[in-house]
């Protein structure tokens, strides 16, 4: 075999894979085998030297037997010849030695072992929404002076930030000193009290009373430490009663909220332990904790958001930063682990491929736990040591389902299969009527994305013969299809007018 020749037989493979058709090129390897080893695919031999062949058939009609080669009356192509040393085992396939090693399969092992139950999440750095200080206005008034601050400006507690002229503080105060000069005690304190009530803080008041003066402006300043969110006055506002002047958030802690994959999500709970890192210091390490799971899943992309308390009492954690997030809920009990890429989920069911001796391949259903860092725990289906397919096996499957293998996993504990109704979906095309033969249709009709089929020109099963009482050649129809024991059947029949 020349390399020219390889190379032919390894595109057809590629490209067969590529355009949808990769179970029908695989069951039909003795034709790349052909092509290969510079037999011309004309002259159909059908059959490898010193070998019994049992009978022929189309792979994309596995179940319609031949007795001699030739051409496929379905798909014009060239039948393909089943031997008696390949057995008839209804659970497995077989596939070609060459074959496998051109596609590049890779294998793996059946493990017994434990995950690491950490989970790797993106974390985004929010301010602390419980540690807000909110700035409001006791009594209208008016804007005398505005500190030259703004959202955003990191301010410490005391700082000024606005000037409030108070009108109705003004005659208050001199009701209060005229109190204070009577003597009477009572008198006095219930002007106090008056003032206090009007919403004038304590130290003011302790001013007036020491200086004998009115003060009917004040100074409002930040109640905390931390960050500006909202400064909403200017010089010269009139403001009223419970107005919000400024919004301040405190800095000496910040939130990490980070995204869990759904799945994951139980195994996280309030007050665990975590750790992060960010891109801006690289190779430091920062501690946290979960205190939160919040009560929402994201519908698009299937995430819980979980929100981590991280110290910041250094303010070199900011809004909006990315953060690496790395929970750790210990370790999972010892059980049997895959590749996670080894299992084909179809929706319905998850499928491992199981390596058997003589290039044989077996489909097994398998129920899988919990998954983490490229492993997926299988907890029943698979045994340890068996050796299963990790890459190409989406090919052997197309090939397995062409031969009804996968169906054949609907099998239930009393031994009886399904109906191919309940696990093959019903396929649609429109066609044209060719012939018809007893209970055999002949369609001309387009692509069927569904199956990777082109046109073509194939031959149906009636599921009825009374179906097509109404058709005849030259008609075109609209059918529903499944495939079934000797071919693919139709199920649904409908003209929808005269061909020319």
């Amino acid at each position: 075999m020349n390399k020219k020749t390889m190379g032919v037989a390894a595109l057809i493979v590629a490209t067969a894979a590529i355009s949808g058709g990769a179970g029908y090129w695989l069951a039909f390897h003795h034709w790349v085998t052909q092509a290969s080893m510079g037999i011309p695919i004309g002259n159909n031999p059908g059959a490898e030297a010193g070998k019994k062949v049992l009978y022929w058939y189309d792979p994309m009609v596995p179940n319609q037997h031949f007795d001699k080669p030739g051409k496929s009356p379905f798909m014009n192509m060239p039948l393909v010849a089943k031997y008696v040393d390949e057995g008839n085992d209804a659970a497995s396939i077989k596939i070609d030695s060459s074959v496998v090693q051109n596609l590049g399969i890779r294998w793996a092992k059946v493990e017994s072992g434990s995950l690491a139950a950490s989970i790797n999440a993106v974390g985004t750095v929010q301010l602390n929404g419980r540690e807000v200080a909110v700035v409001q206005a006791r009594k209208g008034g008016f804007v005398e002076r505005v500190y030259g601050h703004a959202p955003g400006d990191v301010v410490s507690r005391g700082t000024p930030l606005v000037d409030l002229l108070i009108p109705d503080w003004a005659g208050a105060q001199n009701e209060f000193l005229a109190m204070l000069k009577t003597g009477d005690t009572a008198l006095a304190q219930a002007a106090r009290d008056r003032i206090r009530l009007l919403g004038m803080p304590d130290y003011l008041i302790a001013r007036v009373e020491k200086t004998g003066e009115t003060y009917p402006i004040v100074t409002i300043v930040a109640p905390i430490d931390g960050l500006i969110q909202t400064l909403d006055v200017r010089t010269g506002m009139t403001v009223g009663p419970g107005d919000t002047l400024a919004k301040i958030n405190d800095l000496d802690t910040v939130w990490l909220e980070a995204a869990i994959p759904e799945a994951q999500a139980g195994r996280v709970v309030t007050g665990m332990e975590m750790a992060a890192s960010f891109a801006a210091y690289p190779g430091e390490g920062f501690k946290g904790r979960v205190i939160a799971v919040l009560p929402e899943t994201n519908a698009d992309s299937r995430t819980l958001r979980v929100r981590i308390e991280l110290p910041n009492r250094d303010g070199r954690f900011k809004p909006g930063m990315f953060a690496q997030v790395r929970l750790d809920t210990g370790m999972s009990r010892p059980t049997l682990l895959v590749p996670s890429e080894s299992v084909i989920r179809t929706g319905s069911r998850n499928v491992v491929l199981v390596a058997l001796d003589g290039g044989r391949f077996q489909p097994v259903e398998v129920s899988l736990g919990q998954e983490s860092e490229g492993k997926i725990v299988v907890l029943d289906g698979l045994t340890e040591g068996q050796k299963i397919v990790v890459s190409g096996q989406f090919l052997i499957d197309s090939e397995a389902n062409l031969k009804g293998v996968i169906a054949r996993l609907s099998r239930p504990v009393g031994g009886e299969i399904k109906s191919a109704a309940a696990v093959v979906p019903l396929y649609e095309l429109v066609g044209k009527v060719e012939s018809i033969k007893g209970d055999d249709i002949t369609l001309s009709h387009g692509p069927v994305a569904s199956l990777g089929w082109g046109a073509m020109t194939m031959q149906f099963k009636l599921a009825h013969t009374d179906m097509a009482v109404t058709v005849k050649p030259g008609d075109t129809v609209s059918v529903g299809f499944r495939p079934g024991d000797n071919g693919y059947v139709i199920e649904k029949l409908a003209r929808n007018g005269s061909g020319q």
